[in-house]
């Protein structure tokens, strides 16, 4: 008998031959080349008219779930991901293994042996009942919870998780980071007891194949919680799919096979028709136009704590330099404030947007910084010809001499990091306890591994990056200071405000969840007037919405436009520029196509060679994708990218 199956590599299903009947689903190990690797049977086919090679074993006897094959077929159709890369996202490492059977897999989360499901009565308050029953109306479909921070989406989360598992129905919660999440995964412990399986990036190449077995294999419902990863668990009785913090970069692959969650997800939820919940303060733009559009929108704009008093707002000028008669970074607002906290025994949040410390080129006296007049992004300074390029749409200009809005002669390059702010607070605090953490923290020095004692006080000054935005509930928790609240706005990306206001919103809910009867917010800015600084200090998603929505429908950016960038670097920049003004020829042929002309990529040098990128825009993705099947292997597209940059 001959079968089609996919290999796990870069290659498409190959023909193989077997002495017995297998089924769709089935993982084998096969010869490719000189290599021998894990596959996963596609289907039965007719006896070709070339010699074959043999399937070498059977690995396991189960198929995996049809879902999962679909959903191999889907990312191939519509990421243009070679199908035996699709494979690597299901199967673990090192599959064709024999592993001993040490202790079960279920009820052991980091050390923590668990108990039966507690099953505990979940208290909602009248909004988030109001929430729940428009998630639950239809029994299918993708929806939106837009609840504001400290709104209690987790208590939703848990009631329809124990509902879907009371039908006998496994549920997979997506976070966008599994250690930074653990207070939640605490949260689900409680209800679900054993029955709680986590998949993540630190568990050894052992756990995770140990895990998939089990999963494979087991009949009862679980709730499986993890990273993206978690999505392609081999579950057979998946009721409920639901993705946390839904705007999160974390959730786009950006490794091969490049894909988004949301969009897998939602296909996953179609093919099994199942609802699918996507959560967030600060959704996507884009998936709140899609939710509107299709009346898939569910509002939850009530804090779960009646208690929860709104914290004070305070926004300080850089622009006026007698706010910073102590130092140059740390206003006196923010300084008295720490100080005062410090005196309290209560902890002070420093938030600073590390991307945004590349220089930023800006108008020192008013705070303006000059657009793209085409796509409205920032510029971005290339210092060795001292010119402002657009990486977008390539628009060039040299940098004014004088400020176009004020007239003020010069304008000025700023940046800074976490690094710099935390050694300044140790000379300003000797006595303070202060930590940074950001993307520089050694494995034993993150949130993560001293999250207990953060959340205990006894950390008095916590300093970092997104990682501090994401998820912390600290009781001890009076301020956060945002050093420069415009630092994302600089960066030369459609994403780039949206991004901003994701961030601010998030950080500044860190406070104010009715553990203390006062607390304070001091946002740092060189551009106060700034609609996004506006929106975020207000608290206003839906005006920040309409706002970059119309901005969105202007450019010609997403929703109302399918992207794909495409990117190629070479050794020499002579090479580079030649292969991408033939691609671009050859592109803009096609009218359904808006091509840019080439530019440099944000990381224009690097040790492979020059990158030059171009961005590809359609009204149809069948258009986009066409356009990009052909490309040559030098070529490196990125469907739907989370960033330009």
């Amino acid at each position: 008998m001959f079968y089609e199956v996919i290999p796990e590599g870069k290659v498409e299903g190959l023909t193989y031959d077997f002495f017995d009947s297998l089924l769709p689903g089935q993982i084998v190990l096969v010869p490719v080349g000189r290599r021998v690797v894990p596959g996963i049977v596609v289907k039965k086919v007719a006896q070709p008219d070339f010699k074959t090679k043999s399937i070498l074993k059977v690995l396991y006897s189960k198929p995996l779930p049809k879902h999962l094959l679909e959903t191999m077929e889907f990312l191939h159709e519509y990421y243009l991901a070679p199908s035996g890369q699709a494979v690597s996202l299901i199967l673990p490492r090192g599959v064709e293994k024999k592993r001993r059977k040490t202790e079960q897999m279920f009820g052991n989360i980091g050390g923590r042996v668990l108990a039966e499901p507690g099953f505990l009565k979940i208290p909602l308050n009248p909004a988030q009942k109001m929430a729940l029953e428009g998630l639950q109306k239809g029994l299918e479909g993708t929806k939106l919870l837009f609840g504001v921070t400290g709104s209690g989406k987790t208590n939703i989360y848990l009631k329809m998780a124990l509902n879907a598992f009371k039908r006998q129905k496994s549920s997979i919660i997506l976070v966008p980071e599994i250690a930074l999440t653990s207070q939640f995964v605490r949260v689900f412990e409680e209800v679900f007891g054993k029955n709680i399986v986590l998949i993540h990036s630190k568990q050894t190449e052992t756990e995770r194949h140990l895990v998939f077995n089990s999963l494979l294999e087991t009949e009862g419902p679980k709730i499986v919680i993890g990273p993206r990863s978690a999505l392609f668990a081999p579950l057979s009785n998946i009721g409920l799919i639901i993705v946390d913090e839904e705007h999160e970069n974390a959730y786009y692959q950006e490794n091969p096979p490049r894909y988004s969650t949301v969009r897998v997800a939602s296909f996953i939820a179609k093919c099994l028709k199942i609802p699918l919940i996507l959560g967030s303060a600060t959704p996507t733009v884009e998936d709140f136009y899609l939710a509107k559009e299709r009346d898939a929108l569910v509002k939850l704009e009530v804090k779960a704590k009646e208690e929860a008093a709104k914290p004070e707002i305070k926004i300080i000028g850089f622009k006026d330099r007698e706010n910073f008669t102590k130092n140059r970074y740390f206003s006196n607002a923010l300084l008295k404030t720490i100080s005062d906290n410090l005196e309290a025994g209560l902890q002070t949040l420093i938030f600073h947007n590390r991307r945004g410390s590349a220089p930023l080129t800006i108008c020192e006296n008013c705070g303006e910084e000059i657009l793209c007049p085409n796509c409205y992004l920032p510029l971005t300074l290339h210092a060795d010809k001292y010119v402002l390029h657009c990486h977008t749409c390539g628009f060039s200009e040299k940098v004014p001499i004088n400020c176009p809005k004020c007239g003020h002669p010069g304008m000025v390059h700023k940046g800074f990091g976490t690094k710099l702010l935390e050694s300044e607070l140790k000379k300003l605090f000797p006595k303070a306890r202060v930590r940074r953490f950001d993307a520089d923290n050694k494995k034993n020095e993150g949130l993560e591994a001293v999250y207990e004692a953060v959340k205990g006080g006894e950390v008095d000054i916590l300093v970092g990056t997104q990682t501090l935005a994401k998820g912390l509930d600290l009781p001890k928790l009076a301020t956060v200071g945002i050093v420069q609240a415009d630092a994302g706005l600089s960066l030369p990306d459609y994403m780039a405000e949206e991004r901003t206001f994701q961030l601010l919103t998030q950080v500044m809910g860190r406070v104010g969840r009715g553990h203390l009867s006062k607390s304070e917010i001091v946002i740092q800015t060189f551009r106060p007037e700034h609609k996004v600084i506006e929106f975020a200090e207000n608290e206003d998603y839906l005006d920040f919405y309409e706002y970059m929505i119309k901005k969105r429908k202007k450019s010609g950016f997403p929703p109302f436009r399918f992207i794909a960038k495409i990117e190629i670097t070479m050794k020499t920049e002579t090479i580079v520029l030649k292969k991408i003004r033939e691609l671009v020829s050859e592109l803009d042929r096609d009218k359904r196509l808006s091509v840019s002309p080439p530019m440099p990529a944000f990381h224009e040098r690097t040790n492979k060679g020059y990158s030059w990128q171009i961005i590809v825009r359609s009204r149809s993705r069948k258009a986009l994708l066409e356009a990009c099947a052909e490309l040559e292997p030098n070529f490196k597209v990125i469907f739907d990218p989370p960033s330009l940059l």
